[in-house]
Formats: structure tokens, sequence, C-alpha cells
């Protein structure tokens, strides 16, 4: 899909995304579908004025603030680098070394570290009940600051991720989708395989299958999700799922069968995630201080993940997609067999057969994460867009 930049900002110009305006970004499903449109838009321009060299700073100045409750390295640097492409600097909120530990509120932090901030990512993905209903919490605390006057500006809050959704890294993996497909509409029928798969590691996050089931659903798509008994995600996120299918015009089914989702798949998303219900009893462990028993919830999760190594997208699982040529994708990182462990979630020929187009997928979260900023902070995205390109400052002087 090779659309120049006339094409892009007429594109923009047609949908109605002004809501976006002095907003967050929590989850896709609080999105309108042409304000997901107008986000793909302002990604994909944003970054064909990179490409030509064209400077896409539109702050002179202020603060991006990184708040990350759990390790990252693409989200991180995908944040970091889309405040830099917008002209912002990046501050990280380092939790251990703030007044928190001495019973700072998050009233209290939010407001202290968004003086001269414009936007606020958080990652806290690790306890069910708790991320977004801090990332809320933050979003209420900033908007109050704003209307009392004590701060200058609202700074939006955006989900890096969190115990529900991956807004950042499924919104990126549906660029992605769109390049692959050609265009928006043409994800409309394709069958994609959000399936488990073995992890010799314990507790990863559900965000990212639900986010998946939560916004492909958006397009169309016969969405399948497909894991072990035991391995449920949250079932209000299941049901937004299947609500977008009958909206939509989609499909979405689950099986505890995985060669029932790769078949005739054009998609295959094969991934490791933790048990709901574990996840919950984990967070309740948590909440009450009982760390020896969180010990021997991991050993007893670990067992349980050691029960379906069979779950793992193997050479000839992708020979019964559909013509044997799915796209494969991955958040990353992948548990790959032999290479990062000895039994994983994929054969190391799939995953070195596609690592282009999964470097490529993981290319499209700075301009996802710059363009949800972007939308945000910018009243009108497409005469601003108009003015860096009339502007032409080379970003880079050679």
């Amino acid at each position: 899909m090779n659309k120049n930049f006339n094409d892009l900002l007429n594109n923009l110009k047609g949908l109605d995304y002004k809501d976006l305006y002095q907003n967050d970004f929590l989850l896709t499903w609080d999105k309108t579908q042409e304000e997901l449109e107008a986000i793909f838009t302002v990604a994909d321009t944003l970054r064909y004025l990179r490409e030509n060299n064209i400077s896409t700073k539109i702050f002179d100045s202020g603060l991006g603030i990184s708040i990350f409750r759990d390790n990252s390295t693409r989200t991180r640097f995908s944040f970091t680098s889309a405040c830099n492409l917008l002209g912002l600097t990046i501050q990280d909120l380092d939790e251990g070394k703030s007044q928190i530990a001495h019973g700072e509120t998050v009233k209290e932090t939010a407001n202290m570290i968004s003086f001269m901030a414009d936007v606020i990512g958080i990652r806290d993905d690790m306890y069910i009940g708790k991320g977004h209903t801090y990332e809320k919490a933050v979003a209420e605390y900033v908007e109050e600051g704003f209307k009392d006057g004590v701060l200058e500006q609202r700074p939006t809050v955006v989900n890096l991720q969190c115990d529900i959704d991956h807004p950042t890294q499924t919104m990126a993996d549906a660029l992605h989708l769109i390049h692959e497909f050609g265009g928006i509409e043409n994800l409309k029928g394709k069958k994609i395989a959000m399936t488990w798969a073995y992890s010799p590691s314990y507790g990863k996050p559900l965000s990212v299958p639900q986010g998946i089931i939560g916004l492909m659903t958006r397009f169309g798509m016969e969405v399948v999700l497909a894991h072990p008994e035991g391995y449920e995600v949250m079932p209000e996120v299941e049901e937004v799922a299947r609500k977008n299918a009958e909206k939509y015009g989609g499909k979405f089914t689950k099986t505890n069968d995985m060669a029932e989702a790769f078949k005739d798949a054009d998609i295959v998303y094969p991934k490791s995630w933790a048990p709901f219900a574990a996840m919950e009893e984990r967070t309740n462990l948590y909440g009450e201080g009982k760390f020896d028993e969180i010990k021997e919830l991991e050993k007893k999760l670990l067992a349980q993940n050691a029960k379906h190594t069979d779950w793992a997208c193997t050479e000839e699982l992708m020979k019964t997609t559909r013509n044997g040529n799915a796209l494969y994708m991955h958040c990353l990182p992948a548990d790959i067999t032999g290479v990062s462990c000895k039994t994983g979630e994929v054969d190391a020929t799939v995953f070195d057969k596609y690592r282009v187009p999964l470097y490529k997928e993981a290319s499209f979260k700075p301009y996802i994460i710059a363009a949800m900023i972007f939308t945000q902070k910018v009243k009108d995205p497409a005469e601003t867009l108009q003015k860096l390109m009339d502007q032409n400052k080379a970003r880079l002087i050679r």
C-alpha cells in the first residue's frame, strides 16, 4: 500500500475524529471506527514525512512522561521515539526513586510530574484489576489538576499496556496488516488465529490476545481464539469481541484445538499467556502479601504449561494455513525453540522465515504512538500536517 501525502491527507479530511482531541487513549473499543482509521492515517503520514527527511516536530518544548511497571524493550523505545519525533523530551518515572515509596498518592504524583508534561505513557500489566484502574485514575487526576488551574495543559494519557488491553501493540499490528493486504477494506473476511502457545516462563499478560480479539473483530475479520482448557481470557473482553463481530460483519469463535485454528488461516498469532483465573489468584495473593504462596502458584502454573508443549507454531502447522503461506505475527520477544529456549512458542525455521516482516510489524509502533499523541494534542491534524509539509524543514541536514 503506497499512498502519497495528498492521498493520506484527503483520507484524513474525510474522517470524523474530533473527539480524539484533548482526550486519552486507554482501550481500542472506546474509539470509533473513524477515530481508529484517523490514527492509522496520521501514523502513515508522519512516517511519510520522516522518510522524506521532513521534520515532524510540533512541540518546541515539553515532556513525555513514561511510567513502566513492567520490563519493556519495544514499547519503551517506541514511546521514546514517538515523543522525540514530535519534539518532546522523555522523562522516565522511576517509582523506586520517587516519593511513592513514602506514601505519595496517585493524585499527588499525577499532578507533580505533569507541570510541563504533554503526554503520560503508562505500562501496568501485571495484576488483574489494577493496571487499567491506575491509568484511569491518572487521567482523572490530571484532568482535575487542569480544571483547578494547577496544570497549564492537560497531559493526554496513553495506555502502553495494561491488564486488559495493549492498544499501541494491536494498533501497530493492525497497521502492519493494512499494509500487508493493501488497505483496511481488504481485511474483511481474512481469518486470524490468535492462539496460545507453550512457553517455559510464567505469567505473561493477557492484554495482547485480548487486544487482538477486541480490535481485529472491528474490521470484519474471522477471529479465532484458541487455547488449551483452563487458559481462558477475561470473559468481558470475549463479549466485546462477540459484539464487534456481530456489528461489523465478522466472526468470533473459540476452540481448544490449535490445528483447527490454523486451518486455512490467513494470519497466525501464536503467543503464550497466563490463565485469567490464575492471574486473578496471583493478584489476590499479592494484595495479601502472601509471597510464598505466589511462588507455589508459579510452580503449579509452570507444571500446567509443561502439559501443553505441543502447542507450538511448527512448519507442519504452517502448511495447513491458507495456501501454506499465512502471515506469522508476534509482539516479540518470541520463545524460539532451540534458540531462546529448549522448547517454545515457535520453530526457529518459521521465525527466521518471518523475521523481516516481524521487525516491520514492530516498526509501526512508534508511529502509532506518535499518531495517538498528535491527534489528541492538535486540534486540526490535517492542517498541521500540511504546514509541516509546506515548511519542508529538513530533519537531517545532510
